[in-house]
């Protein structure tokens, strides 16, 4: 569609027209001009797969058979991997499962940064890092649109807690503003090409963030130059005037008043009372109709898409294979020889457990979900006795005869695994937590990651700690596995257990995919992108900052979240950030870097090589971090620039190339409001983990540079 043509269109839209197109006329849904063909927008929450159907005026689903789907391993998930080939096919997947159930845009990726180990949605976020955020969500970006569907990158910006969400100013820096909170969202933009950005709930610099024309048009549509939608994280507008002139595009809300909506008979009486430009209107139609474009709306070409085909499912165990990691293994305990084990133990209500139904907008209806009990029963068949014992539970009554039961058959067993961690599912817990008369919304709290909640703590729920313990007394070599969307506090029995598996909220195929690592199948690969600390007094936003804070939230912190946190203050967490175990090992060496300054830029080359030592094949992460030797301003003793991951026959070995610019060496200057780099020395540091460096060179640096 040509500009002349928009320019057409809108011309002879009336304002009452033009305001059915930028609001919510059903609850995932725009309304459409029908005497110039122009559709409505039909919308639908990820990423983890298409949210079930529902009626335009209803919460509850209509529940047909019909909205069954590939349910995708959650973000965090996605981001272990470090595999930027898969974070591509899983787009690819959501965007043609969107599109096959017709669907327009999908509410997605979340890419807000881990700021806290309690946030609630830190399973829909992919690291504590903006670059490992960005990377990963580029391609993400690119698969699901190639499908003729848009995403919507969430929740713009610096939203990173669920207590107060709708009201909580987030106070910060202008330096921590652009170098943590923002960077994801600019790839996403300038790299990704985003053809959606969804406003948060939050306050920041003094303003709704759907109130706030510095962070929408200021930033987003001009310094950025995004020229795509921005839609409304559902119920975030509060203010007609202030959101319309903001740069809002598309409100949408929880509510079924469609016509009271803030940018519905509210904004026609504003216009009409002169107090908003129907100028302002007419730009907000004219990105629409440009995104409409994109996506391929108008055209008799457009792709249809489908859903949950075996390809679809294939992707998922893909990424759920590589995204579990292994966190330790003393001994070699991992992987299980399944011959040697006539009976097994699985121990934990996670390993019976399914989670796609919960976390609040994440939820799905799952084609099906393999649980891990059913992942190892499926992989040892019927030579090897697979015996469950719940374990934990929510009864406390009912603790001390499932300890017992559970540790009896551990006794009795070859081989033992356990599989704790915490629940995704909101429903079902508030149901259970009636039946037993306690306090709902304290003891979900505790126990869930989802949206809608923070955890008030890092404690494993149900006594789990006990439970672990006990077991490890009578079976050392106990596997344990934690299913969680986010860190949770392992002291009390990490240092005694030798093989510990982090699994996620892993998709479809997640039992599978934790059976064929157990087992050796598969090579653990995935690596942390997020830190565990020893305790929750050791997260930089506890310790420097605040969380959850009241009408305010203060980021103490500023620029040292996470690993930065960590290895700037010398603090020794649980597992550090880039951490994962493989059952192989891997060299590196030949260590070669060249620097080349010409054109107002630096090149940096970045050569080394990586053999595996050992006789299985493996994928290894090389992350490659600098360290400014002489900054005017405070650093962090080391920030992550590059990643690859690399995959590795039994003695192979293999040369990795990384380039890095004058973009990986910069900070931002609050005082001249750009990006810096200042002359003298760096050190690139290549290593395995934040804390395994492998490979340490000096650089020196002669010229400054700003951009």
């Amino acid at each position: 569609m040509s500009e002349k043509k928009i320019e057409e269109i809108i011309s002879m839209l009336t304002l009452e027209e033009k305001i059915a197109m930028i609001h919510g006329n059903g609850l995932f849904r725009t309304e459409g001009v029908k005497r110039f063909n122009i559709p409505p927008l039909k919308m639908s929450d990820g990423p983890i797969g298409v949210r079930n159907e529902f009626p335009d005026d209803s919460w509850i689903p209509i529940g047909n058979s019909d909205d069954y789907v590939t349910y995708l391993p959650c973000s965090l998930a996605l981001a272990c991997t470090w595999n930027t080939e898969l974070a591509y096919k899983s787009g690819q997947v959501l965007g043609c499962e969107a599109r096959g159930r017709g669907k327009d845009v999908i509410l997605g990726p979340g890419i807000n940064i881990i700021r806290s180990p309690l946030c609630g949605r830190n399973f829909e976020y992919m690291s504590e890092d903006p670059y490992v955020s960005g990377k990963m969500a580029v391609p993400f970006i690119k698969g699901v649109q190639e499908n003729d569907v848009s995403v919507c990158v969430k929740h713009f910006a610096v939203n990173n807690q669920e207590t107060e969400r709708l009201n909580v100013e987030a106070i910060l820096d202008e330096r921590t503003f652009r170098e943590i909170y923002l960077p994801a969202f600019e790839m996403a933009v300038k790299e990704g090409n985003a053809y959606s950005i969804m406003c948060a709930y939050n306050k920041i610099f003094g303003y709704h963030c759907s109130n706030n024309r510095a962070l929408l048009t200021e930033l987003l549509k001009e310094e950025w130059e995004f020229d795509g939608i921005v839609i409304s994280d559902w119920s975030a507008v509060n203010n007609t005037e202030f959101a319309a002139n903001a740069g809002m595009d598309i409100e949408m809300s929880v509510t079924t008043n469609f016509d009271e909506y803030f940018f519905a008979n509210p904004l026609i009486k504003a216009v009409k009372e002169g107090k908003i430009k129907e100028e302002v209107i007419d730009e907000k139609i004219r990105r629409i109709l440009r995104f409409m474009y994109k996506i391929n709306i108008f055209s008799e070409d457009r792709k249809n898409g489908t859903y949950n085909l075996s390809e679809h499912r294939q992707v998922t165990l893909d990424v759920a294979r590589e995204s579990i990691v292994l966190l330790k293994n003393e001994d070699n305990v991992l992987p299980l020889e399944d011959k040697k084990i006539k009976k097994l133990a699985v121990i934990g209500e996670n390993a019976n457990f399914t989670h796609s139904n919960g976390g609040g907008s994440a939820e799905i209806k799952a084609l099906y979900e393999i649980t891990p009990l059913l992942g190892l029963k499926m992989r040892l068949g019927g030579n090897t006795e697979v015996k469950y014992a719940k374990g934990y539970s929510q009864d406390p009554s009912a603790k001390d005869k499932l300890i017992e039961e559970a540790v009896e058959l551990a006794k009795s067993s070859d081989e033992v695994i356990i599989v704790g961690g915490l629940k995704h599912v909101e429903d079902q817990l508030k149901l259970e937590n009636n039946a037993l008369s306690v306090d709902e919304d304290e003891v979900v709290k505790h126990r869930i990651d989802s949206e809608g909640y923070d955890k008030s703590d890092l404690i494993l729920p149900y006594d789990q700690d006990e439970l672990i313990k006990r077991i490890l007394e009578v079976n050392k070599n106990a596997v344990i596995v934690m299913l969680t969307g986010s860190p949770v506090d392992m002291s009390e029995w990490a240092d005694e257990a030798k093989a510990i598996v982090q699994t996620w909220y892993n998709g479809m195929e997640g039992g599978r995919a934790l059976a064929e690592v157990i087992f050796g199948d598969v090579n653990p690969s995935g690596k942390l992108t997020v830190t565990f600390p020893r305790k929750l007094e050791d997260s930089p936003a506890h310790k420097l900052g605040e969380f959850p804070g009241k009408e305010t939230v203060n980021y103490g912190e500023g620029i040292y979240v996470g690993y930065r946190y960590f290895e700037t203050y010398d603090i020794n967490p649980l597992f550090c950030f880039g951490h994962g175990l493989s059952y192989t090992d891997f060299k590196y060496m030949d260590f070669k870097i060249t620097t080349n300054e010409k054109d107002n830029d630096v090149e940096i080359l970045v050569n080394f090589k990586i053999t595996n030592k050992g006789k299985k094949a493996g994928k290894e992460i090389a992350q490659i971090y600098i360290s400014d030797l002489e900054a005017s301003v405070e650093r962090p003793a080391i920030e992550l620039k590059a990643f690859e991951k690399i995959s590795l026959k039994a003695g192979e070995t293999k040369e990795v190339e990384i380039k890095l610019n004058k973009k990986s060496l910069g900070f931002y200057d609050v005082n001249n409001k750009k990006w810096k780099v200042e002359n003298g020395a760096f050190n690139i540091l290549v290593g395995s983990s934040s804390k395994d460096i492998r490979l340490n060179s000096k650089v020196n640096i002669d010229s400054d540079y700003e951009f």
